[in-house]
């Protein structure tokens, strides 16, 4: 396995490979999780930049309209989006 030295501020746009070790500074203890939230039809919506921006299966929406966490399934603008609360409320973006 390769290992990289660094210094300076880390930024990911997809997530990390393995778990995250060493000195972790900047009042992680303190940070919160925001997600982005959104109406139910732009999550619906397969032009929203929700669909077509940085999508990933495991990419979490708040669905303001309904008040519950929707789940993307793909990385795809038309893969669905599941609720967090019910696995079987799904919506396909069109």
């Amino acid at each position: 396995m390769a290992s990289t030295t660094f210094s300076g501020p880390v930024t990911s746009t997809n997530g990390f490979v393995g778990d995250v070790t060493g000195d972790v500074t900047g009042g992680v203890a303190a940070s919160y999780l925001q997600v982005p939230a959104l109406a139910a039809t732009a999550i619906a919506d397969i032009a929203d930049a929700v669909n077509t921006a940085n999508k990933v299966a495991g990419t979490v929406v708040l669905d303001t309209t309904n008040s519950r966490l929707m789940i993307a399934l793909g990385a795809d603008a038309n893969s669905n989006w599941v609720a967090g609360d019910d696995s079987s409320t799904t919506v396909t973006p069109s």
